[in-house]
């Protein structure tokens, strides 16, 4: 089943990728051009939802989380979001945007053995 989005979440999709944050461009960057040849999109539409990074084959998203992440209600609803991604059965992984920055290869790194796994195991 192919994860797809709104056409809210389309718009904002296309939005988003022409102002990604320094962090998120990074990994793209990185991401885009990765030596286990797996494939990548930005700021991929699911659902009500706009995923910063998505890994289709290995059914993972991954969100760069600033400090906003930590305030007000936004815990809540990136716990929300989660949980209506696991039922779509995919898996997210967080990174800390100043974790990108300090680290952007043990990231990268991290990433990709998580994709290569879960690609794996949904193969196996």
């Amino acid at each position: 089943m192919r994860l797809t989005g709104s056409t809210t979440a389309l718009r904002n999709s296309k939005r988003l990728r022409a102002e990604m944050t320094l962090p998120e461009v990074l990994l793209w960057s990185a991401l885009r051009d990765n030596d286990a040849g797996l494939r990548f999109r930005r700021q991929h539409p699911a659902g009500k939802f706009v995923l910063d990074f998505y890994c289709a084959p290995a059914k993972l998203a991954i969100e760069v989380d600033g400090e906003a992440h930590a305030m007000g209600d936004q815990p809540a609803r990136d716990a929300s979001r989660d949980t209506w991604l696991a039922s779509e059965g995919v898996h997210v992984v967080r990174f800390r945007a100043a974790d990108i920055l300090m680290n952007l290869d043990g990231v990268v790194a991290q990433i990709i053995t998580t994709a290569q796994n879960r690609q794996n195991n949904r193969q196996g």
